[in-house]
Order: C-alpha cells, then sequence, then structure tokens
C-alpha cells in the first residue's frame, strides 16, 4: 500500500508540477485546469485522476477501484493520514463528477439528437433550396410568360385602338354613303319624274311635230292652189316668221304673208323653216319664242 501510495504521490506531484508550471506561464489566470481522466493500469485496477478547482481551492486525487491513493490541494500533497478530513470535498467533488457525467451522457444524447437533428434539416434545407431553385424556375417561367401575355396585350389594344379608329371611319363612311343613298334617292325621284315629264313632253312634241307635219302638207297644198309652187315636190325651201314668207328662197307679197300668216298662225308666231333634198339638214323645223 506504502509503495503504491509513493507511485501515486510522485505522479501526482509531478502532474502538480506540471499544473503550477503552466499556470506560473498564464499570470493573472485564478482559475486552474480542470481535468479527470478514467483509465487502467498494469496492475488491473481502473485508475481515475481527478484535478478541480472547488470552492477557491485546486484539488489534485487519483483513486484505484474508487479508494483514494493521493491527494493533493492546492500543489501540496496531503498524507493519507489527514484523508479523512477531505471526507466531505472529495465527496462532494466526486458527486459532482456522476452529476456531470450523466449530464454529459444526457448532453451526448442531445447532441446525437441534435446532430441527427441538424442532418434531417440539413437534408430538408436542401430539399427547401431544390424547391426553392425550383419556384425560383417556375417564377421566372411565370414572369416570362407575364411579360409575353403584357405584350400581347399591348399588341391587342393597339388593334384595338386601330380598330376602333377604322369602325368610327367606316361608321363615318357609312353616314355619308347613307346621305349619298337619300340623296341618290331624291334624285332617282327627280330623274323618274323627270322622265315622266319628258314622256310627256315627248308625246305632246310627237303630237305637235304631226301636227306640223299636217299643216305643213295643208299649206304646200295651198302654196300648189295659189301657184306659187308648181306641185308639192317642187317645195324646197321654206322660211316664215312674223315678218316674212319666203318659198324657195323667193320672199312672197305681203298679202300672201299676211293671208298665210292668218291661215297658219303656228308657223307665223314662230321661226318655221322648212328645206328639203338637203342631206345634212331636211324636214320642218319650227323655234317658237
Amino acid at each position: 500500500m506504502k509503495t503504491n501510495y509513493l507511485t501515486s504521490a510522485l505522479l501526482l506531484i509531478a502532474a502538480t508540477a506540471l499544473t503550477t508550471a503552466a499556470n506560473a506561464q498564464k499570470p493573472g489566470k485564478k482559475t486552474a485546469f480542470n481535468a479527470y481522466n478514467n483509465y487502467d493500469t498494469f496492475d488491473g485496477k481502473g485508475r481515475e485522476r481527478i484535478q478541480t478547482n472547488w470552492k477557491g481551492k485546486t484539488y489534485q486525487m487519483e483513486l484505484a477501484n474508487n479508494k483514494l491513493v493521493a491527494l493533493a490541494v492546492d500543489g501540496e500533497i496531503i498524507p493519507s493520514t489527514q484523508w479523512n478530513e477531505y471526507n466531505t470535498v472529495i465527496a462532494a467533488i466526486r458527486e459532482q463528477i456522476r452529476k456531470d457525467r450523466i449530464q454529459a451522457k444526457k448532453d451526448q444524447a442531445q447532441a446525437k439528437r441534435d446532430q441527427e437533428q441538424a442532418g434531417r434539416d440539413q437534408q430538408q434545407a436542401k430539399r427547401d433550396q431544390e424547391q426553392a431553385e425550383r419556384d425560383q424556375r417556375q417564377a421566372k417561367v411565370e414572369q416570362e410568360e407575364a411579360e409575353r401575355d403584357q405584350q400581347q396585350a399591348k399588341r391587342d389594344q393597339e388593334q384595338a385602338s386601330k380598330d376602333q379608329v377604322q369602325a368610327k371611319r367606316d361608321q363615318e363612311q357609312a353616314k355619308r354613303d347613307q346621305e349619298q343613298a337619300s340623296r341618290d334617292q331624291v334624285q332617282a325621284k327627280h330623274d323618274q319624274e323627270q322622265a315622266h315629264l319628258d314622256q310627256i313632253q315627248a308625246k305632246k312634241d310627237q303630237e305637235r311635230a304631226a301636227e306640223d307635219q299636217r299643216l305643213l302638207k295643208q299649206m304646200t297644198g295651198d302654196l300648189v292652189a295659189d301657184h306659187i309652187i308648181p306641185n308639192a315636190e317642187a317645195l324646197h325651201e321654206l322660211s316664215f316668221n312674223g315678218e316674212e314668207l319666203i318659198v324657195n328662197g323667193v320672199k312672197q307679197p305681203e298679202s300672201v304673208f299676211k293671208k298665210y300668216s292668218a291661215k297658219y298662225p303656228r308657223f307665223a308666231q314662230g321661226n318655221t323653216s322648212y328645206e328639203n333634198g338637203k342631206r345634212q339638214f331636211n324636214g320642218l323645223h319650227i323655234h317658237r319664242n
């Protein structure tokens, strides 16, 4: 037992010296280095080496199979005869170590769960990132589609504006066409009425021409009877108005003029001319005032 104690004490002194040297290299550091080692030795005994600060003092101890084999306080080796004085402190330290072990296991288990959760979160983050990329691509597609729709809407609006202008032009043209159709209808009615009047006039002219031919034939017979012309075929030219009567270029006497004026006032009141035998001018013409 004394041999083991001495060996442990020497090891503890060496550890204390190293700790003191390390603390000496760091002036002003009041908290000592806390350490706990659990290992097996060549003699098959489970060894525990503890170094910690407890209520302002530095404790260094070594245990073999849960029994204290070496103790140092603030770097001073405590003989085994005085260990009983430190039972309460050592028990508290070991109880704290036990709790720390339990907490460490819990922390380790929690760390494992956190790590697993972190893995799941990382996978979820990867899925979210992939989804975000898909959403971004989809948003880009939708944005491009919206831009195309906007451009098409602009073209449709411009076309609608053009159609509206054209519709207004067509409406104005339709109005002009309708007004022209109304004028054409009025003109057609006027033309129809005029055609009817022209037809009546033509009939009157035809009747008048027939009457003129009848009177000319009668007057020609009188000219033959009055020996002014030998026969009806001999009448080549005739000019008769309110002042004179000329037959075949010969002006007739006043008495003949008055006789024929009284009998044929229709010819005398106008400007009657008759030519027969000329190709460019043939027939009876009466110009009435």
